[in-house]
């Protein structure tokens, strides 16, 4: 299963206890699934967990069945559907509206005024209309549907709740998104998946971690790099000075300087600096490399 269906599934587990609630969950799915008309009401879902919730929904809000259910035990996507116009009189009674009323749907906050029944509402809206990416692959959840002012309505009902969507528009489709992955474990805790919440959080800790490790990696690296740049520099600039036989008459400290570094090609100064009798600062030998390399451009 993918991440989005684990975290309906999750959501699907709240209990349908109060009418009200019933209600204002499914005004979210019908104002989010693919036809709600005078006419037709038809949600398609994937998600089997959805697809088992729906017919007690709709009897505990509305006290109806659907004209048509999937076959049971059936894969891929499940059809439910009402057709009979006395249902259909009755859902958008309950909403406060009747059939024909205005050519636009809108949210009817009357069945929203308690923080219950707002969280029923976006439930119904994302197990109908909404997803959310596999953290460990990018952070993304979003709630898409054909009705503009509902978005709108909807976009101002989260920041009511203190959550900041962003929105736009793809394919005539109106959608809100997050892709801050701390509104999405708050969302999702919110909706009722407090499991799929803690997974976006664990996924965002990993990879905070592998950043931290790879940033660490390629900076130990980068000073690695510069270390054996510098050795080489150096090591070329004491085989000038042997080449042009200035190496021997050197001073005592720089010549020592010049051999140790021969012998130790890769070793870091300050490992120079402990090899020398008695052991130097990592500041004096840097000093003496510098000397030398200034008296091989010489």
């Amino acid at each position: 299963m993918s991440f989005s269906s684990n975290a309906k599934a999750e959501i699907c587990k709240t209990a349908i206890t109060k009418r009200c609630c019933a209600v204002a969950e499914s005004c979210g799915v019908l104002l989010y699934c693919n036809t709600f008309s005078p006419e037709l009401i038809r949600i398609v879902t994937e998600s089997p967990d959805f697809s088992e919730r729906l017919p007690r929904l709709f009897r505990k809000a509305f006290n109806l069945d659907f004209d048509l259910l999937p076959e049971a035990g059936s894969r891929g996507k499940n059809a439910f559907q009402i057709t009979d116009g006395e249902k259909i009189r009755r859902i958008f009674q309950a909403f406060g509206c009747a059939p024909g009323d205005s050519l636009a749907l809108h949210i009817n906050y009357g069945i929203l005024e308690n923080p219950c029944c707002q969280a029923s509402f976006l439930r119904g809206a994302f197990l109908a209309g909404g997803s959310v990416t596999d953290p460990e692959k990018r952070y993304h959840l979003e709630l898409a549907t054909t009705h503009f002012n509902v978005s709108r309505e909807a976009y101002s009902l989260l920041l009511e709740l203190g959550f900041s969507p962003k929105d736009t528009v793809r394919n005539g489709s109106s959608i809100l998104y997050f892709k801050q992955s701390d509104y999405i474990e708050d969302f999702l805790t919110f909706l009722g998946a407090p499991v799929c919440a803690m997974g976006v959080m664990e996924a965002k800790v990993e990879k905070d971690m592998k950043n931290k490790i790879n940033r660490i990696v390629n900076c130990d690296t980068a000073n690695m790099s510069k270390v054996v740049d510098a050795a080489q520099a150096q090591i070329s600039a004491i085989h000038r000075l042997r080449e042009q036989g200035r190496l021997e008459t050197l001073p005592d400290k720089l010549k020592q300087t010049a051999l140790l570094r021969l012998d130790n090609p890769d070793a870091k100064l300050s490992e120079l600096a402990q090899l020398v009798q008695p052991p130097i600062t990592k500041s004096a030998m840097n000093h003496r490399m510098r000397k030398l390399m200034e008296l091989a451009k010489e």
